[in-house]
């Protein structure tokens, strides 16, 4: 079982001002690639999994920012860390239909 949830809003420096849905959709393909529970809301991405791979893997969206042309990156975090474990659903799912 997952030791942490962690919530991600990403917000780029953009070079010329551009869109930065086509970076926010990137960093979003990181986490898919990284393999991990996660669910895109309308303002961050929580993902579930240990932490230390959490956090490895918002270093990795950063860096892909980076590689995309951003002169700097903003990354808002919010970390639950429950040892003996944690998922997304004990959260949510009294909400869930």
């Amino acid at each position: 079982m997952a030791n942490a949830l962690i919530s991600i809003q990403i917000i780029p420096k953009t070079k010329n001002g551009e869109d930065v849905i086509p970076y926010v959709d990137e960093a979003i393909r990181v986490i898919e690639e990284s393999g991990v529970k996660y669910e895109v809301h309308p303002l961050e991405t929580t993902m579930e999994g240990e932490l230390e791979h959490l956090l490895k893997i918002i270093a990795d969206m950063n860096e892909r920012m980076i590689q995309m042309g951003s002169r700097n990156v903003i990354s808002q975090v919010k970390i639950l860390y429950q040892p003996d474990g944690i998922e997304m659903g004990d959260l949510t799912e009294k909400y869930r239909p």
